[in-house]
Formats: structure tokens, sequence, C-alpha cells
């Protein structure tokens, strides 16, 4: 019989008390008003609009990566799974000529296949999960390279609704961050697996004494971590109307692990929120904005980011740990 764990609350179980439990949350507030007071037009719809489309990629994979590394995983080969996802979606979308659907799908299929290695590799072999990934980082970018030397562009009007559209007039990409943002919260709140996640991430042995398989769970979020690193990418192609394997989601695997650290989601696994993700996104998204409206040097921007991963490791081991 499977024993149930005492575990964090999530999204949905924390209430105020996450809220209090966010220093992220005084710090974004802090910043945002910084911003207004310094551009006058940093609140404007216009501008918070494309907060929310830059920032919806960021989240989409933001979600799944914080889901693998409660349960005590870590993939750093997002970004190269984002770039061959978007190149295989646009390559068939133009390329090939097939339809939106098959483009996506096809994008999809390969996140899953790169997720899936992962898996095998660390939950099943046992394999280091920091140098798997970051093995893989390599070895797919490598792989796109050499299927896609040359950038391709030109991909058709119908892949461009993926990243260009609206739904109930809301960009396409921000509603499917949405969803994504709810599911993985409703997850980790109301479903036993959500539960397992979290039990592994604290104690794998005990995890596995109580009738939890440690294997399985963590596998699936790898193969969902590389499907929604593929999507992102296919986003990214629409959006742009064009894909280079050396350059595309170059760096995306560091700026997502920030976004999860700054939320407050533990290195070590076992602890962190739906929530806390979401504010490291936003957190990271107005930060950018606000630095380019300033006309702030790319390379203060850099700055920036790598002053808030360390920021991000710092609270994810210092900072305040969910109630249990």
């Amino acid at each position: 019989m499977t024993t149930a764990l005492p575990l964090p609350r999530t999204l949905a179980g924390g209430g105020l008390n996450a809220l209090r439990r966010q220093p992220l949350l005084v710090v974004l507030t802090l910043m945002v008003l910084v911003f207004q007071l310094t551009t006058g037009s940093f609140l404007d719809a216009g501008n918070l609009r494309g907060i929310a489309t830059d920032a919806a990629t960021l989240a989409i994979v933001a979600v799944p990566l914080a889901l693998l590394v409660i349960s005590g995983y870590l993939d750093l080969s997002v970004g190269s799974t984002l770039a061959l996802g978007g190149l295989v979606g646009g390559w068939l979308a133009g390329q090939q000529h097939q339809s939106p659907v098959v483009a996506v799908l096809g994008a999809l299929a390969v996140g899953a296949a790169v997720g899936a290695v992962n898996g095998i590799l660390c939950c099943y072999l046992g394999l280091s999960a920091f140098i798997v990934t970051l093995g893989m980082l390599t070895a797919v970018r490598g792989l796109a390279q050499q299927l896609f030397p040359l950038p391709l562009s030109s991909f058709g009007s119908g892949f461009a609704w993926l990243g260009g559209s609206r739904i109930a007039g809301i960009d396409a990409p921000v509603v499917l961050a949405a969803l994504v943002l709810v599911a993985g919260a409703a997850f980790l709140a109301l479903t036993p697996g959500g539960r397992h996640v979290f039990a592994i991430g604290v104690n794998r042995e005990a995890a596995y004494l109580s009738g939890i398989n440690v294997r399985r769970m963590p596998f699936a979020l790898f193969v969902v971590t590389g499907v929604a690193a593929a999507l992102a990418g296919a986003i990214k192609a629409s959006v742009l109307d064009s894909a280079v394997a050396g350059t595309s989601g170059a760096g995306f695997e560091l700026t997502v692990l920030t976004a999860v650290l700054l939320g407050g989601v533990a290195l070590t696994g076992g602890s962190g929120s739906v929530f806390g993700v979401l504010l490291g996104v936003l957190f990271l998204g107005s930060l950018q904005n606000g630095l380019t409206l300033l006309n702030v040097p790319a390379f203060w921007q850099q700055m920036a980011q790598g002053t808030a991963l360390v920021a991000g490791a710092a609270l994810a081991c210092f900072g305040p740990r969910a109630t249990r």
C-alpha cells in the first residue's frame, strides 16, 4: 500500500501564505515601479503585452523544468532542443509543405525523443543528469547543425499562426503559456503524481519504500520538458519566420534555469511552486524589457541576468521553503 507523505504546498494550496513566502514578489513590484518612474511607458498596455508575449515561451519550458528539478533532476539541453524543434517544424512547414499541424507535431516528436533519451540515461541507467544533459546540449546542437547547415526561413502563413495569431484577443503564445501554468499547478496540487514528484525530490529512497515508482515519473517529466522545449522552438520559429541551427535557443537553458531558481525551486529537489516559477519568468521578462527601454547596452543586460542567476541560487539555498 502506498503511504501518503506530508509534502510542500503548491499554488492552489498555499494561498496567501505562499505570497508571503515569495520575496521575489516584493522585488518584482519595486522593479516595476522603478522602471515606470524612469521610462514613463513601462506599464503601457502595448509594452505589457510585449513582455507577456516574450515571456510566454520561457514560461512554457520553465514549468515542466521546475517539476523536473523538484523531483531531483535537471535538464540543461532545453536550449538545443528548442533549436532542433523549431528547425524541424519550420522545415516541415516551409520546405516540405506539410500542414501546420503536421509541422508542429513533428517538432514535438523531436522534443519527446530528446527527452526520452535523457530520461532513459538518467532515470533507468542512473547516470548524472547534469553530465548527461550537458552532453546532450552539445550533441543535439551538433545534430541540428548537421541536419540544417543553412538558415531556414519562409515557413508559410499557416505556420505563422502559432506565434502570430490571437485567441479571444490574447496572443496565442500567451494563451498556451497560461494553459501550461494552470496544468502544472493543478498537477502538483490535485493529483497523486504531483505528490509523488515532491516525495521523490525530498527522499528518493523513502519514496521507493512507500511504493512510488521513482523512475517512471522523472522519466515522464524529462519527456514533457523536451516536448515543451520543442514547442517553444516552434513558436519562436513561427514568430521570426526563420531558424538558425547555430544560434536559435543559445543560452536559453541558463535563462529558464534562472527563472526556475528565482521562483524558489530548490536545486536539490523537493521544494517549489508554479506560482514562484511564474514570478521568476515575469521578473526576467520585466528586467530585460525595462533595461531595453532604458537603452542599457547588451553586455550590461547579460551581467544583470547572470547576477539574477546567482541570486536565484542563493534564494534556492537560503530562502524560505514551502511549509509541509
